[in-house]
């Protein structure tokens, strides 16, 4: 991570995971963000004295890897591209810097709801042994030998939590992909993924600080964009203007950063 943003982060008072645990948001709403590392400086000099940070072990960003399974002929990477409003996620996450596990399965309905399930695992080699398709058969409409790893990432992550204990802001950075099948990886070193999520009837400090940035909502998967990336051969057409949006930002911030 850059000097200055963990200069900035150092700035700001700490919250732990035990702290953020007790945080409800009752009518939580979710959305997501694309930024640079040069727009997420800026961000953080405006949340100071509006916001904590997490901090983990003395860590205050965080390393993850995720595994993405999916069918062998894609379905869930179809359900999305092909717009699909209720569609599922099976992934497995590791949080590098403790060595956790999770086999997770996240359930969106067509009222753009997000629900995620999950459970502690060894590994992506021990899921059946885990007992993951208990797991998966609550909640999931696949069972494990229908799935197989396509994509992996692997990004840093910050946690910020305002004030008033009314919203969560996860901000992940330098996010590389690899596609299990095809070999390919592909890197984003400066583009920042940013996902707000909040009371609904609460007011809310980083809207108007994303606003004076120009920061606007995006919709982002890093599971489609990361197979896009790596997997020539994929349907993509769909995800093409949004792929051409991030490039472009990407691009501009290149040329700023250069310049």
């Amino acid at each position: 991570m850059e000097k200055a943003i963990l200069q900035l982060l150092e700035q700001l008072p700490t919250i732990s995971l035990e702290e953020m645990g007790g945080i409800k948001l009752m009518n939580r709403t979710d959305q997501k963000y694309l930024a640079t590392l040069t727009q997420l400086e800026e961000l953080l000099r405006m949340a100071q004295g509006k916001y904590y940070v997490n901090e983990i072990e003395g860590r205050r960003v965080s390393p993850y890897r995720t595994i993405y399974l999916d069918t062998p002929d894609e379905e869930m990477y179809l359900a999305h591209h092909n717009g699909r409003l209720t569609r599922q996620k099976v992934r497995v996450r590791t949080y590098l810097s403790s060595g956790e596990t999770f086999l997770e399965v996240k359930n969106k309905n067509n009222h753009g709801r997000t629900k995620k399930k999950r459970m502690e695992v060894r590994g992506i080699d021990s899921l059946i042994e885990d007992g993951g398709n208990e797991l998966l058969h609550k909640y999931a409409k696949y069972t494990l030998e229908q799935l197989v790893p396509k994509v992996e990432n692997q990004f840093e992550r910050i946690t910020l939590v305002n004030y008033a204990k009314t919203e969560r802001l996860t901000i992940d950075s330098h996010v590389k992909f690899h596609h299990w099948e095809t070999g390919v990886d592909n890197t984003y070193d400066r583009l920042v993924i940013i996902e707000l999520k909040r009371d609904g009837n609460a007011d809310s400090p980083v809207l108007d600080i994303l606003r004076t940035l120009r920061i606007h909502p995006s919709g982002f998967s890093k599971y489609c964009i990361g197979t896009v990336a790596t997997n020539e051969g994929i349907k993509k057409n769909n995800f093409l203007p949004k792929v051409r949006r991030f490039e472009k930002l990407l691009a501009n911030e290149f040329n700023h950063y250069k310049s």
